[in-house]
């Protein structure tokens, strides 16, 4: 592949009051061993520093593109405006507190350029830091090699998808046609993953590359940890989800795992209190198999408003600290 022949890649760097950590996240992109890239930074209206160092990085390299929100529009709403403009046949979505390792945008391309065109991401294994930079884990463990140590999905993961969290998010290098054959990510929602995880792998493949080539940050205000917190908004969009999911489902299997999902969320549902939202679910669920006793029972517990967030949370946040889980179990 000479130079002439490099695809473009467009980044979209999304970022609301990340101070401590933008410089770092667009030092990545300018370091990555890849020339051919498009940087597109919105700042989703910070209220901190954010933006001014932003425009500082940008007086000294002044090649990329900023997006100023003067209101903070979403997650999704924001990606969606770079992805108006994205001239890259490949896209990235970063986040302002999370750093891509030199050479991936250059292994991904690699990856992508020896697929099929129905192969829509490419995505990796990943290193997991704190605030402060420290190595917590990796999403998925690895051996002396660095190679991980069971076997990951890729190809069709449709069904896997349904059944349980494995990808990391920011490590997806996605195919620009594809996003936008989808219609970008939903703006509706207040996340953006499960969501096109479900849309797009039911109509493409995905390929796994077996490198750490992204160390994602975990804080307090990371919006995987919201599921928990009343109101968040996070339990309805996964509702949304589902019923996406029931109508693009092909056979028994998938409903099979669905419902298994659902009876996740329901549980889900008692825990951050969004009881109403629990009786939605079990009427989804109810719409693929008898929800059963158990179901039954935690549902009646929604329906008794037991009021049981704090005890939850404060359960969750101490058995974090004893056994930090690897990413985000839906």
């Amino acid at each position: 592949m000479t130079n002439f022949e490099k695809p473009l890649v467009t980044v979209i760097l999304t970022a609301y009051n990340q101070e401590k950590y933008i410089e770092e996240a667009l030092a990545s992109v300018f370091y990555q061993t890849y020339r051919y890239i498009q940087l597109i930074v919105i700042d989703n209206a910070s209220k901190d520093n954010t933006l001014g160092i932003i425009e500082s990085f940008k007086s000294k390299s002044p090649a990329f593109q900023v997006i100023r929100n003067r209101h903070n529009i979403g997650l999704c709403r924001a990606f969606n405006q770079g992805l108006a403009i994205a001239q890259g046949q490949y896209v990235i979505d970063l986040s302002g507190d999370d750093i891509m390792i030199a050479d991936r945008i250059e292994k991904q391309v690699e990856a992508f350029e020896h697929l099929p065109e129905d192969y829509a991401v490419v995505f990796t294994n990943a290193r997991y830091i704190g605030k402060n930079g420290q190595r917590l884990h990796n999403h998925y463990e690895i051996d002396a090699k660095g190679r991980a140590t069971s076997q990951v999905p890729s190809g069709d993961v449709y069904k896997n998808i349904l059944e349980r969290y494995f990808i990391c998010t920011p490590t997806m290098m996605m195919r620009t046609s594809a996003l936008q054959q989808l219609g970008g990510y939903d703006e509706a929602l207040a996340f953006e993953d499960f969501d096109f995880w479900v849309r797009s792998s039911v109509r493409f493949k995905y390929f796994y590359l077996d490198e750490i080539l992204t160390k994602k940050r975990v804080l307090k205000t990371s919006l995987s940890t919201g599921v928990y917190k009343k109101g968040s908004g996070m339990l309805q969009s996964y509702y949304a989800v589902c019923n996406k999911a029931y109508d693009l489902n092909r056979d028994q299997k998938e409903f099979d795992l669905l419902a298994a999902r659902i009876r996740t969320f329901i549980r889900k549902c008692l825990y951050a209190q969004e009881f109403e939202l629990a009786v939605r679910f079990r009427r989804l669920l109810n719409y693929i198999e008898n929800p059963g006793l158990q179901t039954e029972l935690i549902v009646l517990m929604c329906r008794l408003h037991l009021p049981v967030n704090f005890a939850y949370r404060f359960y969750i946040e101490n058995l974090k600290k004893i056994a930090p889980q690897e990413g985000f179990a839906f």
